[in-house]
């Protein structure tokens, strides 16, 4: 008898360390995303400071393909839906959906990219538009592709994840990164609808 307290007595004391190495894995997280709005905050201020320093070169109403812009916004946007799906999913406990929908979000953030990559390589091969052209182009290329690194490394967390969970499956710890990706992702999903206001739309007004 007295065994079997002192064995959950230390299962409960190994529970709660994991627990609390969790929040504060998540609190740890959560420092970063600030951080991070800092990074974004001085790139969107550089922006606003540099965006009619054209030098001369092609300006922003010359540039962006609004069509182009308005599907990646729309895609994004569509994957942060799908990703709530996802985790959802986890909450009911049920690993095919959470696992299906990180799939499908993984698919909409690599078009996503795909189409940014486009347009900055028409930009640089068919405008002449170049990082080094103005003030301008250089703080676009910055933020814009600050902005594309930050989906394409959610990609290789996200995928890494899936493989992760099929191997484990649904536990604190994977429930705990699951949370975080999410977050991650309407973090980022946040960003882009600046990024949209900011540079595109008052780019081209």
């Amino acid at each position: 008898m007295a065994h079997t307290v002192s064995h959950a007595a230390h299962h409960d004391h190994e529970h709660d360390h994991e627990h609390d190495h969790e929040s504060l894995k998540t609190f740890g997280f959560w420092i970063f995303l600030i951080t991070d709005c800092i990074l974004f905050g001085s790139l969107f201020a550089t922006y606003v400071v540099l965006h009619q320093n054209t030098n001369g070169g092609p300006t922003p109403e010359e540039l962006f393909k609004m069509p182009g812009i308005i599907a990646e916004t729309f895609i994004l946007l569509t994957s942060s839906f799908t990703s709530g799906i996802a985790v959802l999913g986890m909450h009911k406990g049920n690993m095919k959906q959470l696992i299906g929908w990180l799939a499908v979000t993984v698919l909409l953030g690599a078009s996503f990219v795909g189409l940014e990559l486009n347009e900055f390589i028409h930009m640089v091969n068919h405008e002449g538009a170049t990082i080094s052209t103005s003030g301008f182009l250089s703080a676009f290329f910055t933020l814009v592709g600050t902005h594309g690194l930050h989906v394409s490394v959610g990609l290789i967390w996200m995928i890494g994840l899936i493989f992760q969970l099929k191997r484990r499956g649904i536990t604190a710890v994977t429930k705990r990164k699951v949370a975080i990706i999410s977050l991650y992702w309407h973090f980022l999903d946040v960003v882009w609808i600046f990024v949209f206001t900011v540079v595109y739309l008052m780019g081209v007004m």
